[in-house]
C-alpha cells in the first residue's frame, strides 16, 4: 500500500495505538510492521486470529506474555560461536518459561471454547524444558552465576570466602592495636581494587608500611594495604581470575547449549511476537468497542453506524453508508465544515483497518471489501482562498492516481476540482468522475458545484448524498445522508441572522427557474426521507418490541416444557413405585401358589408358575399407553359370582369365584385373589351354574409325594438310570418346596453315581451351583447343590 495513502489516511496513528497494547518488544515490533493486505484469503486468517484472541480475553483473559524478551540477537551470537553473558542467558531461560505458560493456557481453552489458528500457532512453540533448567540451575534471578554451576566453581569460591575471612580476621586484630588504632582516620575495612585497605591518616603515612591504593578528596586519608596481608590479598587475586575464567567456561558451555537449539529458539520467538500481536490487536477492539467485520473481494462496502476511530467517542457521529451494490460511486455535497473530509476519512481508513486484521468501529454485520489499493486525494484546508499551486498540486496527485487505479481499487476524491474556475472546475470534476466511474472501481468523491448533483441523478449507478445541516441551530449535524443531494441553505441561514425580506425576495428573483426547480426538489426529497426515517424508526421500534415479546414466548414455552418434563418424571416415579408394589404382590400370591400346590398334591409344574409371573411382569403399565377404558355408556350391573370381569389395577381378565362384601375372589389363570369390587368392570355375565363350572375348571395343585419336603436323598445301592430319574424328582420336589439346599448321597464305592450326578446337576436349570461334602457332611460320598 502507498506510503503516501497510509499517512493521508493517519493509519499511523492507528498503529501506535496498537503499538502501545503489545506486552514484549517483540509484539511491539510485529505492530510497527503491520501494513494492508490485498488478499481475501490471509485477510480472512488474520482476522480469525483477531476474533479468537478477542474471545479468549473476553472469557479468561489474555494470557500473560512476562519474562518473554527479544532473544534473536543472543541466539544469532551463540550460532555464530561467541560466548553469552549471564544476563542473555538469563533472557532465554524466562523466554522459554514464558513460552511454555502461553502454550499451556491457549490448550486449556482450547479445551473448552475452540480457538483453532491460536492453538495450531501456540502447539507449534518448541518446549526445550531441560535447556531452561541448565541454565536456570547456573545462573540465578539476578543473572550472577551461582556456586552450583559447577564443582570446580564452587571449591573456587569456598576459597574466595575462606581467603577474605582471613584478610579481615587479620586486618581487624590490626585495628583493635592501640599502637594502630591512634593512626586511622576510622576503625574500619574497606576495599579499594579488589584489594583490602585500612584509612591511614596522611600524617602518619611515613610510620606506616604499606601500598597506598587511594586517598580521599580532602588528602587528608590515605587507603594503605598492610605489608602483612599484601601476600593475602595476591593469593585472593588469583582466586578471583580461576573464579572468573571456570563463569566463562560455564557461560560457553551453556552458549554452546543455546547455538544446538539456535533455529528452534528463533522460531519460537517469532510465533510469541505473532501471538502478542494477535493479542495487541484484540485489546485494542475492545478499547474501540469495535466488532469483526465480514469480508469480501468483489467491492462490496456497507458501514452500520461506521465511526472516526481517532475522534473522541463522545463526539464522533456514525455514518450508515453503502457502496458496490447498486451503486459503485457516491457524490457527497454539503457545506464546509460539514462532516466530508471525515466521512471520506472514515471510509478509507476503516477499509484500511479491516485489510490489516482488525476489528472496525462499527456495528456487528458491517461489510468491508479488500481492495487490491487505495487512492485518496484529501486536503485539509478549508479556506476560501485557494492558489492556483493548490490546484496544480491536486491536479498531479489525482493524475498519479489515475494511472495507477484498477477495477478493484477505492478512490477517494475530496473537493474535486476545487481551486479554479467553477464552471470549469465543474466540467473537470464530472470529466475525472466518469473516468473513474467507468473504468469500474468504487469511489467517493465531495463537492461544491451543483452541476454534480445533476450528475449523479442522471447517471445510472452513481448516487447523490450529503451532509444533513440543521437549518433551525444553522449548524451541521455531521450525519451523511445517503440518497439525498445536498441543498444551498444560503437563504435560510441569511434569514435566521436577520437579513431583510426585501433583498432576500430580490436575491431569489434572481436564481434561475431551473436552480428552483433543483432546490424544491431537493427539499420535497429531504421531506420524504425524514418521514421515511420516522417510519423507519417505528418499524424498527415495532420490530425490537416484538423480538423482546418472542423472547419472552419462547422463555414461557421452555418453562413450560420442564414443568411437563417435571410433572411426567413425577408420574413416572409413581407408576415405578406402584409396579414394584404390583410385582411383589404377585411374587406373594405366586408364593402362596407352591404351597397351595404343596398341600394339593398337584401336578402342576414350576414353569407354570415361570409363565405366570411373566404375564404379571407384561402386564406393567407402559408410559403414554392407556389401559382399557371403563364401559361408562352400558348400564351398571351387580357383579355376581361366574361372571367374567376386567380387573383394572391388573389390566387382566378373569372369573368371579365368590363375593365377600365389597370384595370378590377373582380366578386369574391359575391364581386366586381378592380383588375390590371398584377395581372390577363387569365383561360377560354367567348362567346360575356358572360358578360351580368355573370352581370345577380351576386346576388343583396336588404333591405327589410326603407331606414333608426332604433335604437329603439317599441313592447308595442304586444304578445310575434309577439314581437319575429320583434325582430329578427329588430337584423339582426341593424347588417346589423353596429349599436353598440339598444334600444327596451316592456313597463313595467305584465313583460312577458321583461322576454322573455331577454331570447331571451341572446341566440342571435349576441348579445354581454344587460340590462335593466337606468334613462332617459325609465327604466325597455326598454331593452338596444349591437350588436356584
Amino acid at each position: 500500500m502507498d506510503e503516501k495513502i497510509l499517512k493521508t489516511m493517519e493509519y499511523h496513528k492507528i498503529i501506535d495505538m496498537l503499538v502501545k497494547y503489545a506486552q514484549t518488544s517483540l509484539g511491539k515490533t510485529a505492530a510497527e510492521r503491520l501494513s494492508p493486505v490485498s488478499d481475501l484469503d490471509e485477510v480472512k486468517r488474520l482476522l480469525q486470529g483477531t476474533d479468537e484472541a478477542f474471545k479468549v480475553d473476553r472469557l479468561k483473559g489474555a494470557p500473560s506474555f512476562g519474562g518473554i524478551v527479544d532473544i534473536i540477537p543472543a541466539v544469532k551470537r551463540a550460532r555464530i560461536g561467541g560466548t553469552l553473558n549471564p544476563h542473555e542467558l538469563l533472557g532465554i531461560a524466562t523466554t522459554l518459561e514464558g513460552s511454555r505458560r502461553v502454550k499451556r493456557y491457549i490448550a486449556n481453552i482450547h479445551e473448552d471454547e475452540p480457538v483453532d489458528l491460536l492453538f495450531t500457532l501456540t502447539d507449534m512453540l518448541s518446549e526445550q524444558k531441560p535447556l531452561e533448567d541448565k541454565i536456570k540451575r547456573c545462573i540465578d534471578d539476578s543473572a550472577e552465576v551461582l556456586d552450583s554451576a559447577s564443582p570446580e566453581l564452587a571449591q573456587i569460591r569456598r576459597e574466595l570466602r575462606g581467603g577474605e575471612v582471613r584478610i579481615r580476621e587479620k586486618l581487624e586484630a590490626m585495628i583493635r592495636s592501640s599502637s594502630v588504632a591512634k593512626m586511622l582516620q576510622d576503625q574500619l575495612i574497606t576495599i579499594r581494587g579488589d584489594r583490602f585497605v585500612i584509612p591511614v591518616k596522611a600524617e602518619y603515612r611515613a610510620h606506616f608500611g604499606g601500598i597506598v591504593h587511594d586517598q580521599s578528596g580532602s588528602g587528608a586519608t590515605l587507603f594503605i594495604e598492610p605489608e602483612s596481608i599484601v601476600a593475602m590479598n595476591n593469593k585472593l587475586r588469583e582466586t578471583r581470575l580461576k573464579e572468573e575464567r571456570e563463569i566463562e567456561v560455564i557461560l560457553q558451555k551453556l552458549t554452546a547449549l543455546v547455538g544446538e537449539q539456535a533455529e528452534l529458539l528463533s522460531y519460537d520467538s517469532d510465533v510469541l511476537a505473532q501471538l502478542d500481536f494477535i493479542f495487541a490487536k484484540a485489546r485494542l477492539a475492545r478499547e474501540m468497542k469495535a466488532e469483526l467485520p465480514r469480508m469480501n473481494d468483489r467491492g462490496f462496502l456497507k458501514l452500520k453506524k461506521g465511526r472516526h476511530p481517532l475522534i473522541p467517542a463522545d463526539q464522533v457521529v456514525p455514518i450508515d453508508v453503502e457502496l458496490g451494490n447498486q451503486y459503485t460511486s457516491i457524490i457527497v455535497t454539503g457545506p464546509n465544515t460539514g462532516g466530508k473530509t471525515v466521512t471520506l476519512k472514515t471510509i478509507g481508513l476503516l477499509s484500511l483497518m479491516a485489510m490489516s486484521g482488525l476489528f472496525v468501529p462499527a456495528e456487528d454485520g458491517s461489510q468491508l471489501c479488500v481492495f487490491d489499493a487505495i487512492y485518496a486525494d484529501i486536503g485539509d484546508e478549508q479556506s476560501i482562498e485557494q492558489s492556483l499551486s493548490t490546484f496544480s498540486s491536486h491536479m498531479t496527485n489525482i493524475i498519479s492516481i489515475l494511472r495507477r487505479m484498477t477495477a478493484k481499487s477505492l478512490v477517494l476524491l475530496d473537493e474535486v476540482g476545487a481551486g479554479t474556475d467553477p464552471a470549469e472546475g465543474s466540467a473537470l470534476a464530472i470529466a475525472i468522475l466518469e473516468h473513474i466511474h467507468s473504468l469500474g472501481c468504487r469511489m467517493v468523491a465531495s463537492t461544491h458545484y451543483s452541476e454534480l448533483k445533476a450528475y449523479a441523478y442522471e447517471r445510472k449507478g452513481v448516487i447523490n448524498a450529503s451532509m444533513e445541516f440543521d437549518v433551525n441551530t444553522l449548524s451541521p449535524t455531521y450525519r451523511l445522508l445517503v440518497g439525498v443531494p445536498g441543498r444551498s441553505n444560503a437563504f435560510a441561514i441569511a434569514e435566521r441572522l436577520g437579513l431583510s425580506e426585501q433583498i432576500l425576495d430580490f436575491a431569489r428573483g434572481e436564481v434561475k427557474e431551473e436552480d428552483l426547480r433543483v432546490e424544491h426538489m431537493i427539499a420535497s426529497l429531504e421531506e420524504n426521507r425524514l418521514g421515511a426515517e420516522q417510519e423507519r424508526e417505528t418499524a424498527q421500534r415495532l420490530r425490537k418490541e416484538l423480538e423482546e415479546l418472542r423472547k419472552r414466548h419462547e422463555a414461557e414455552l421452555d418453562k413450560l416444557t420442564r414443568e411437563r418434563d417435571k410433572r411426567i418424571d413425577k408420574a413416572e416415579e409413581e407408576a415405578r413405585a406402584i409396579i414394584a408394589k404390583a410385582r411383589s404382590e404377585a411374587e406373594r400370591i405366586i408364593e402362596d401358589l407352591r404351597k397351595l400346590a404343596l398341600e394339593e398334591g398337584s401336578s402342576v409344574k414350576e414353569h407354570k408358575l415361570i409363565a405366570a409371573r411373566k404375564e404379571l411382569e407384561e402386564a406393567e403399565p407402559k408410559r403414554k399407553k392407556s389401559g382399557p377404558a371403563r364401559q361408562g355408556n352400558k348400564a351398571p350391573r351387580k357383579i355376581e359370582a361366574g361372571d367374567e370381569v376386567m380387573v383394572y389395577s391388573l389390566n387382566q381378565k378373569g372369573h368371579v369365584v365368590e363375593l365377600a362384601g365389597k370384595e370378590a375372589l377373582v380366578q386369574l389363570g391359575i391364581m386366586k385373589m381378592k380383588v375390590s369390587l371398584d377395581d372390577l368392570e363387569l365383561i360377560s355375565a354367567s348362567a346360575p351354574s356358572a360358578a360351580k363350572a368355573a370352581q370345577k375348571a380351576v386346576a388343583s395343585v396336588k404333591r405327589t409325594r410326603d407331606e414333608n419336603v426332604r433335604s437329603e436323598l439317599d441313592l447308595r445301592g442304586a444304578n445310575l438310570e434309577e439314581a437319575l430319574i429320583e434325582v430329578d424328582r427329588f430337584i423339582d420336589e426341593a424347588y417346589l418346596g423353596n429349599l436353598g439346599q440339598i444334600y444327596i448321597i451316592h456313597g463313595k464305592g467305584t465313583g460312577i453315581l458321583r461322576t454322573g450326578i455331577s454331570e447331571y446337576l451341572r446341566k440342571h436349570k435349576h441348579i445354581k451351583s454344587y460340590r462335593l461334602g466337606n468334613y462332617g457332611e459325609g465327604g466325597t460320598g455326598v454331593t452338596v447343590a444349591e437350588l436356584k
